[in-house]
């Protein structure tokens, strides 16, 4: 911590801010730097009229209101701009801002340079809020004042003066919010990564570089926990700073995480132990045992293991994540609208040890769906296809070598509810409905959490 949230907040007071997007990290921001008595613009691409009573309530407080398509002019105008993590940092007028003098910044940002106390971050392509739970009810299990955020739940600057330096702050990272980072966690976690965002990143390479952020700034005493499977992330060990810790279901490790004889093990300098039997993690599927796996490299030495072992038999997972919506007429019908790439749909499929109807399809983020189309071919039986890349997933299931035609059945229907309502209607006793749609929600909802309670109001509707 180079200096407090007060007297950071005190700094600004004087200076021309601007805060670019009024979403959710970023409103409370705004209501933070207003009560710090700073003077704030905001700007945002949506109209007046579409921010309904929210433009005016933020007029209320002093908030200079930017709107509409030309929200990103004048920028040059102000010293500080705060960045939400949707917009890219290198768009011409944020380029031209920081060319006259601005300083781009984010909430974000500002809470990793004035947090009191240890931050353990995560990021990946997949399982990122999983383990980001999982870290933080084990801390908070333990005994630890546990603040959650980020990516996940809610913003954490507001809540930074009041940590003390015994407290831990867990946050989940999405590469939006690392591309600009200049520090890093206290531990980091890198959980996969897959190609994921091309629609954003200008190339894979990008990608990869936002993600180290989380740990390419650590000091000596700093912690990165990588999967050991990944290609890409096991290559990260050699830039590192800090101490590494390897993780790997595939095989054991002279020093780390990984899986022997039906259970998770450590080897650390203190020696090997088994920590955590697989047969007691509530949550089905190897990638949860590989969230497990993240997340006791993460916090081995601050958990005690009965205390791992404990949780682990309890917790019940995060809502849009395999999540088990009802059973009707021996129907099981499973949420999992998080799946928003083609890696994260095949960890979903492959939870099931019978073959499944599935719903897919979704905004297309241009990554390639070479690698779904055989694993539909072997886990699913019914394939309903809806959204953008719905003939995209199709041709990738045909391409596949194993495919026969009607092995599996696809159906392409363009309205969502019709495409659930029809996978119920192809269910018999003893079936598994998943909504795993490998791709964003963008098409047709605002996001995933969305796309998920429609339907999961969808199927609790049905009789």
């Amino acid at each position: 911590m180079e200096l407090t949230l007060k007297e950071y907040l005190s700094g600004l007071k004087g200076q021309r801010v601007a805060v670019v997007g009024i979403g959710v990290s970023n409103t409370p921001l705004i209501k933070l730097l207003v009560r710090a008595g700073v003077k704030v613009t905001a700007c945002d691409k949506r109209t007046r009229e579409q921010f309904d009573g929210q433009a005016a309530a933020l007029e209320s407080l002093g908030v200079e209101l930017h709107l509409g398509p030309d929200y990103l002019d004048g920028l040059r105008n102000y010293s500080v701009i705060f960045r939400t993590p949707g917009l890219r940092p290198d768009v011409p007028q944020l380029l031209d801002a920081v060319e006259h003098g601005a300083v781009l910044t984010s909430e974000m940002e500002v809470f990793f340079q004035t947090c009191p106390c240890r931050i353990i971050a995560v990021t990946g392509s997949d399982g990122k809020t999983t383990t980001t739970s999982i870290i933080a009810g084990l801390l908070e299990k333990a005994g630890y004042n546990t603040y959650v955020g980020g990516n996940i739940g809610r913003p954490l600057l507001a809540d930074a003066e009041g940590m003390s330096p015994e407290d831990m702050a867990v946050v989940e990272l999405s590469s939006f919010q690392l591309m600009t980072m200049d520090r890093s966690a206290d531990i980091a976690v890198v959980t996969n990564l897959a190609p994921n965002h091309l629609d954003v990143h200008t190339s894979m390479e990008e990608y990869v570089t936002a993600k180290q952020n989380i740990y390419r700034h650590q000091n000596a005493g700093g912690l990165v926990v990588l999967n050991h499977d990944n290609d890409i992330t096991r290559g990260f060990a050699a830039d590192a700073v800090g101490e590494v810790t390897f993780f790997s279901r595939r095989e054991r490790l002279e020093k780390g995480v990984f899986v022997e004889d039906g259970a998770i093990w450590v080897s650390d300098d203190n020696g090997i132990r088994k920590v955590l039997p697989l047969l007691d993690i509530l949550l089905p599927g190897d990638h949860n045992v590989e969230n497990y796996m993240a997340a006791i490299g993460a916090v081995n030495g601050l958990v005690p293991d009965e205390v791992i072992r404990a949780f682990a038999s309890s917790f019940q997972g995060v809502e849009h994540r395999i999540e088990l919506v009802r059973t009707l007429r021996d129907v099981r019908y499973y949420n999992d609208s998080i799946a928003s790439s083609p890696s994260r749909t095949i960890a979903g499929l492959r939870c099931f040890p019978e073959k499944v109807i599935l719903i897919a399809g979704g905004y297309d983020k241009h990554i390639p769906f070479d690698t779904l189309g055989p694993e539909i071919v072997e886990h699913v039986k019914k394939l309903f296809l809806t959204g953008a890349t719905a003939a995209k997933i199709r041709a990738a299931v045909e391409a596949s070598p194993n495919y026969a035609p009607g092995a599996p059945e696809i159906v392409e229907i363009d309205d969502f509810r019709e495409t659930v309502l029809a996978a119920h209607k192809a269910a018999e006793p003893g079936d598994v409905v998943i909504l795993s749609p490998a791709g964003a929600a963008f098409d047709k909802f605002k996001n995933f959490m969305e796309r998920g309670a429609f339907f999961k109001e969808i199927v609790n509707g049905l009789e």
